[in-house]
């Protein structure tokens, strides 16, 4: 469990659109972290709080479909 593998996810995401849409469909920040957990991202709650605070991200997502701007590049 580590932010290192937050910061990967983001990473990954940023990079991979169909990979980010996938997480961006989700509502719940539990929902986020058992579909990373299945594509070997293991991290926990206050791992990913963590990240999103000390980047200024928000977890919050808008539009439809939905998205979040929490994606690194």
């Amino acid at each position: 469990m580590s932010k290192k593998n937050v910061e990967e996810l983001l990473i990954a995401g940023g990079a991979d659109e169909k990979f980010r849409m996938r997480y961006d469909a989700l509502k719940t920040k539990e929902e986020f972290i058992a579909l990373a957990t299945s594509d070997g991202y293991t991290f926990t709650l206050k791992d990913l709080d963590d990240v999103l605070r000390e980047s200024g991200d928000s977890f919050e997502s808008f539009g439809n479909p939905a998205k979040r701007i929490i994606w690194w590049s």
